[in-house]
């Protein structure tokens, strides 16, 4: 019984650890989190920690989705001043 729980529990620690996006992306933005708007576009994927994800251990992708790790930060665009609207009028 004792070698079952240490194979779960080992198991549970690779699937956590193993995850591309949750481990390299960096830290995970609110944007990630949230679920888009009805109407709202779909957020963008990572496309090198999902093919990474495939490759070396599939069970991971469900981490990296569960966290919002796989989804592209969002970019925050800079916004004008006033100031700037009015030089190029």
């Amino acid at each position: 019984m004792k070698k079952l729980t240490n194979l779960v529990a080992m198991t549970l620690v690779v699937c956590t650890l193993s995850s591309c996006a949750t481990v390299f992306g960096g830290q995970v933005t609110e944007a990630q989190r949230t679920k888009p708007a009805p109407g709202q576009p779909s957020r963008a994927i990572r496309p090198v920690a999902l093919i990474a994800d495939i490759i070396l251990f599939c069970p991971s992708l469900i981490v990296d989705f569960a966290t919002g790790a796989i989804y592209k930060p969002e970019v925050k665009k800079p916004t004008e001043t006033p100031k700037q609207t009015a030089q190029n009028n």
